[in-house]
C-alpha cells in the first residue's frame, strides 16, 4: 500500500474514529511502520493503546508526541 493511500485512510479514520492502527499512524507521522514499531518497542515513540490484540494510536497522542519532538526543541 502506498503512502498516499495510507494517509487517505488515516484521514478517513480521523473523521470517523480517533484511533489509528500502526500503519495509519506511521503514515500520519510520515515515518515508516517499521520505525514506529521499533520506537514502540524501545519506548521512545508515541503513546499507544492495546485494544485486545490490536495496537492503536489516538490522534491526539500522535499530535502531542510530534509537538514534543519538533526541531525547535532540539538544542545544537
Amino acid at each position: 500500500m502506498d503512502d498516499d493511500d495510507q494517509i487517505a485512510r488515516a484521514t478517513r479514520a480521523k473523521r470517523g474514529s480517533p484511533f489509528l492502527n500502526t500503519e495509519q499512524a506511521a503514515a500520519y507521522l510520515k515515518i515508516s511502520g517499521l520505525l514506529l514499531r521499533r520506537m514502540r518497542r524501545l519506548g521512545t515513540g508515541p503513546v499507544f493503546r492495546r485494544h485486545c490484540r490490536y495496537i492503536q494510536y489516538h490522534i491526539d497522542d500522535l499530535d502531542a508526541w510530534s509537538r514534543e519532538h519538533s526541531a525547535r526543541g532540539i538544542s545544537k
